[in-house]
């Protein structure tokens, strides 16, 4: 007898075939479910490993600064010089928020060119240089980070599935930026709504069960490791009273042109800054970061520390009313943000312009004192944050479940459109997109 010849089994009958090709028995089908879920628990552990990463390196720049206040002048300039340098030499495509990344990579065709953008090495990146910025006392904030690194994570996993056409490799990105957003505010709806609005700016029906999927099993594994906390607490106050709408307007108009003026100013300087400043930052990125640093350490020196770092602590003490922060810290945290995102470090926005809403609501209290201050606390927040990043469904979901307020949605509602329409009359691109068509310019010209 010759040797034995293994033919591969062929279906004999009808049913046998339709069998076969069923989804539930594809090793494909199987395989590529298999790395979504491995993928978003994966973004939930790193994404609470990075906050936790990130609360340290926070405490850790004020205990340096205890009793001490003088030496932020020598670790801020440093910290952002070095921050920048790294980011040039050794991580270039980290810088700024991460959300921009996330949003140009969707927009390239070349999978290697995605590579560059998005990768473990850069999101890596992306983490040590958020912690050392906040080490270094720069206004920044770890979520939008978390959602390159999300994106990173789920566009490295997807090589397993071999070469994914770039329509699956779009579907992991958007699904891992999510996931990263809804794991860094622990705020599922909001991680959906982010993706429909801000990521993909649209909602087809193929990448709908992978972004829920992730988001589901990474919102599991997040709650399992870090509870199910509201991240800014919970102001307890609800709109009883047609007066209390009364605080609607001011929040809306006042957040909404801030916000605006944050987003406009901004992605105006993403292009370059002009005339001889433009051309000192391009000659010397580090120095001009150094000199962001001298900026920040004068103003949280005036603010008696209260500008430096995300803004948090501050935020959740406003929206509990356990503080009153002065129209000084609104003023001099917005600058700080603006000078912390100018120096290029790696770095987001998305608490450290909550904390700027919350103190424009405490501010703006003043004028109906009848009115409970976590009212306005709470509708401050919503405005310049709906105004700064134009996505005002994003922004209500963000303040609503973080703060587990549901019973104000439809006042923050209101305040998120108001506000949205206030900040287009002053800035026409949303914040997101037009850093990411200034992003994808540099890109192709190989400057970064």
């Amino acid at each position: 007898m010759g040797p034995e010849i293994n033919v591969p089994w062929t279906p004999r009958h009808r049913w046998q075939r339709r069998l076969r090709h069923l989804p539930l028995l594809q090793r494909s089908q199987w395989r590529r479910q298999a790395v979504l879920w491995c993928g978003a628990v994966l973004i939930a552990v790193v994404a609470v490993l990075f906050a936790r990463g990130a609360d340290a390196a926070q405490q850790g720049f004020f205990t340096l600064l205890a009793g001490r206040p003088l030496l932020a002048f020598v670790i801020s300039p440093l910290g952002l010089g070095l921050s920048v340098w790294l980011t040039h030499k050794v991580f270039r495509g980290a810088q700024g928020s991460g959300i921009p990344q996330a949003i140009a990579a969707m927009h390239v065709e070349d999978a290697g060119q995605i590579g560059r953008v998005l990768s473990l090495r850069i999101g890596a990146g992306k983490i040590l240089l958020t912690l050392l910025g906040l080490l270094s006392g720069a206004s920044i904030g770890r979520e939008g980070p978390t959602v390159q690194v999300g994106a990173s994570i789920m566009h490295s996993m997807g090589r397993l599935l071999g070469r994914p056409s770039i329509e699956v490799q779009r579907m992991l990105v958007l699904a891992g930026g999510a996931a990263g957003i809804s794991a860094a505010f622990n705020t599922p709806l909001a991680g959906v709504v982010f993706a429909i609005e801000e990521l993909a700016h649209s909602f087809q029906q193929r990448a709908s069960g992978v972004v829920l999927t992730t988001l589901i099993l990474g919102g599991i594994t997040t709650i399992a490791l870090a509870g199910n906390y509201t991240y800014f607490g919970q102001a307890g106050v609800m709109i009883v009273s047609a007066k209390d709408w009364l605080a609607v307007l001011p929040c809306a108009l006042i957040g909404g042109l801030g916000g605006g003026l944050f987003a406009g100013g901004l992605v105006w300087a993403s292009s370059g800054l002009p005339g001889p400043l433009g051309r000192f930052v391009m000659r010397h990125p580090v120095l001009f970061a150094m000199l962001c640093g001298v900026v920040l350490a004068v103003l949280g020196t005036l603010t008696g520390g209260a500008t430096y770092g995300t803004g948090y602590p501050q935020a959740r003490a406003l929206v509990e009313g356990h503080d009153t922060l002065g129209l000084g810290f609104t003023l001099g945290k917005f600058a700080a943000n603006v000078v912390s995102y100018l120096a290029g470090i790696p770095g987001g926005i998305f608490a450290p312009s909550l904390a700027v809403g919350a103190g424009i609501g405490a501010s703006l209290h003043g004028l109906i004192p009848s009115i409970p201050l976590g009212v306005f606390v709470l509708l401050g927040m919503v405005g310049y944050f709906s105004g700064a990043v134009q996505t005002p469904i994003t922004a209500t979901i963000i303040v609503m479940e973080m703060t587990n307020d549901q019973e104000m949605t439809i006042p923050l509602l209101a305040t998120a459109f108001l506000a949205f329409g206030v900040s287009k009359l002053v800035c026409g691109r949303p914040f997101y997109t037009g850093l990411a068509r200034s992003f994808l310019v540099a890109f192709q010209r190989r400057k970064i």
